[in-house]
């Protein structure tokens, strides 16, 4: 049977997904960016707090790689370049800490990680 845009099915289908977006537009609109001394705490008190730290790291690296994507399509100007180079979730916890290391007078520790995070693609992967 051919599913139409009549049909119920269809309509219960379009309300599910309606309502799944809905649900996930409050939650990202509500998610707060984790600071340096946020993660600098988790990483030290929970049991396996490194673990988590270096999950999230992956995560905030693909967000921001994901979010200069979208800008750049919406006309900004590129400011990361893989260039052909690789870049792998493995590398993500090396790539914040140089960065904090290479400018720690600059971050303080109420700044988001993600700032860091995009400060270090942008500074290893320029576009020139």
């Amino acid at each position: 049977m051919r599913t139409t845009l009549h049909t119920p099915h269809a309509f219960s289908t379009l309300r599910q997904a309606a309502a799944c977006f809905a649900l996930c537009l409050a939650a990202v609109s509500t998610a707060q960016a984790m600071t340096i001394r946020e993660m600098r705490a988790l990483e030290k008190t929970e049991k396996q707090g490194s673990t988590y730290t270096d999950y999230y790291l992956v995560g905030v690296m693909e967000g921001a790689l994901e979010a200069h994507t979208q800008a750049v399509r919406a006309g900004a100007t590129a400011s990361i370049c893989l260039n052909g180079r690789r870049l792998e979730p493995s590398m993500a916890k090396n790539l914040y800490t140089t960065e904090l290391k290479r400018n720690a007078d600059l971050y303080e520790a109420d700044m988001p990680v993600q700032l860091v995070m995009v400060n270090a693609l942008g500074t290893v992967y320029p576009c020139l």
